[in-house]
């Protein structure tokens, strides 16, 4: 059996205290890890240069000048923190006075109301006279007639007077724009900045790029269902309006204007989408914020309206922004989709944000492993033949064996409540074809689930890639992206060797409509279809607004990166980190930790 020749890696670690039996705890930090030492862990420059001495990392001045610039970053957080807590303090107390003098305009509208509806009432008795006299008596700032948004400015611009405008937010520090080739060590780095973050700033955040805009989209989705159906507020408020000393058709007024003013709260829903998913902020927690973004990109309309919006709303109200991307923010949108929201995003990136190229042309997951092979590199199987096959089968075996329950089928949850059906799992383990994961109308949420559910992934039937099967190759590109980055174990029986695996993409463009809607409604399908709806169809019958990302530089950055990520995935710094960083292991010792917590409550009680 032949393996895959080229077997390198990247590696992200750091040594936590005394070294033990030669190990070391490899960094893939995530936005709901939970860690559970308290120490604070030393910042990214010093993590950089300790592993550059352990001979874990091959120096390089680019890497070191960019942790020496997030080790800056670092240190400048806690007096933003210290700054942050005032602010939301200041907040707070300003939300709460204005939503008092907010509902004391309102009686006193309403008051008004009320004498307006008994003039009224005389009025249509015919007293042309008296009508006049009262007409004089009218009090001025009662508007009947006028529209219920000039009457929510007018008491937004009362408030303004009254209150003063909403506390500004302290300057925050500027974040990081890291971008790059791959493989030249952006998330190694980011990852080493936000692990130092832990204890600093109690608001933080690390979204790769798909698992950021399916958690948009749900959230989107969340928030217009809440619309329509959610009758929770409307009893909040019909119970408070509902014991005011007004006449019925006064009180239908009071709700009508508190209903407008939840509605043009609402228009807005990205600032929503912001507050609530991105920061979670609770109403009881004070302090900043901070969001690491990993493989920023603006594939679609949908992903650049709705990173303009967010990203551009967490900004404004103090966020650090730190993101890695493979090209320097005005080269985001080489095909010019929505042009005038993405020039705005980027005036507003780099105002809060240096843009720092790391330079280098090497792909160090290959460089820095070259030493790192395993005894034991029995992940990858090629070609397509019997002996490899036998192998592969043979692991399966071994695998469940050690897991030791049975090979079952199984129903994993999706987002969007969907189901994935698993026809072979095992304790964490799972087995899938080529075909029923990329062959078929799945996508990121998919895969999103089974790299959170099964630690250990097996796929078989993995062909060399062509643009005759672009469609299931993009599919396969975003699979391997989340099994990295929730650092699964991946079994592969392939075609070919990895490095040859993408080569059949030089064939030439084939401008195959239907292949690029290739995702799911839970990836924005719909929004994808606009974008084709949208462009110039061209004599060749393909939108020229999507051409290069059909056949471009985007599908070969893409293609670069699964090469290199699956080559880190086969070697022993990638693999020791497995049992430490994956989402069910974390689980297992969530769950242990607190039985253990709950056993010892009783005894320390006594």
């Amino acid at each position: 059996m032949r393996k895959a020749s080229s077997i390198s890696a990247v590696l992200y670690g750091l040594v936590r205290g005394p070294k033990l039996n030669s190990r070391f705890n490899a960094i893939r930090c995530y936005c709901d890890r939970t860690v559970s030492n308290s120490r604070k862990l030393p910042g990214p420059l010093t993590q950089y240069k300790r592993l550059v001495e352990q001979g874990k990392l091959q120096h390089d001045p680019n890497q070191e000048a960019v942790a020496s610039q997030l080790e800056n970053l670092l240190g400048r957080l806690e007096q933003y923190e210290r700054d942050m807590e005032e602010y939301h303090t200041s907040l707070a107390n300003w939300e709460k006075k204005r939503e008092n003098e907010r509902r004391r305009i309102l009686m006193e509208e309403a008051e008004n109301k009320q004498k307006d509806d008994m003039w009224t009432s005389v009025n249509n008795q015919g007293n042309k006279l008296f009508r006049r006299w009262m007409s004089k008596k009218r009090p001025e700032n009662v508007e009947p007639g006028v529209g219920k948004w000039v009457s929510y400015l007018n008491r937004e611009r009362k408030l303004d007077s009254i209150v003063g405008r909403r506390p500004i937010a302290p300057a925050a520090p500027k974040g990081l724009y890291i971008y790059g080739n791959v493989g030249s060590g952006k998330t190694m780095l980011m990852d080493m900045f936000y692990s130092a973050t832990e204890g600093i700033v109690k608001h933080r955040k690390r979204y790769h790029f798909h698992e950021a805009m399916l958690k948009i989209n749900e959230q989107m989705h969340q928030i217009w269902k809440n619309q329509v159906a959610d009758k929770s507020l409307q009893s909040s408020i019909a119970n408070w309006i509902m014991s005011l000393p007004f006449d019925s058709k006064v009180k239908e007024w009071v709700a009508a204007e508190e209903n407008y003013k939840q509605q043009v709260q609402m228009k807005n829903i990205l600032p929503a989408v912001a507050d609530k998913l991105l920061l979670d902020r609770q109403a009881d927690q004070k302090g900043g914020s901070i969001l690491c973004f990993d493989e920023i990109q603006t594939v679609d309309v949908f992903a650049i309206v709705a990173l303009s919006g967010i990203v551009s709303r967490l900004l404004s109200t103090g966020t650090v922004f730190v993101a890695t991307s493979n090209r320097a923010p005005t080269d985001l949108n080489q095909d010019g989709m929505q042009k005038e929201i993405f020039q705005k995003f980027v005036a507003k990136l780099n105002k809060h944000c240096e843009n720092v190229l790391i330079g280098s042309e090497i792909d160090y997951r290959r460089v820095i492993a070259q030493n790192q092979r395993s005894k034991d590199q029995d992940h990858y199987f090629w070609p397509s033949d019997n002996i490899a096959l036998e192998k592969f089968e043979r692991k399966w075996q071994e695998v469940t064996n050690q897991v030791g329950e049975q090979i079952t089928s199984s129903t994993i949850s999706v987002m969007f409540g969907r189901k994935l059906e698993v026809t072979e799992s095992c304790n964490g383990a799972a087995r899938f074809t080529f075909e029923y994961l990329c062959g078929r109308p799945v996508g990121a949420a998919d895969y999103i689930a089974v790299a959170e559910n099964y630690h250990t992934v097996f796929i078989s039937g993995i062909p060399r890639m062509s643009m005759r099967i672009r469609d299931k190759a993009r599919r396969f590109i975003t699979l391997v992206d989340e099994l990295y980055n929730h650092h699964c174990r991946l079994f592969c029986f392939a075609a070919s060797s990895i490095d040859d695996l993408f080569q059949g993409t030089e064939e030439g463009a084939l401008f195959d409509l239907e292949s690029f809607q290739f995702e799911t409604e839970t990836e924005g399908a719909k929004l994808r279809r606009d974008v084709l709806a949208e462009g110039n169809v061209s004599s060749g019958g393909a939108p020229t607004g999507i051409v290069s990302m059909l056949s471009g530089q985007e599908e070969m950055f893409a293609f670069r990166r699964a090469v290199s990520r699956l080559i880190e995935m086969q070697t022993p710094v990638y693999l020791e980190g497995v049992h430490s960083l994956h989402p069910y292991f974390q689980r297992q010792r969530q769950e242990f930790e607190n039985i253990t917590a709950e056993n010892l409550q009783p005894q320390l009680s006594f």
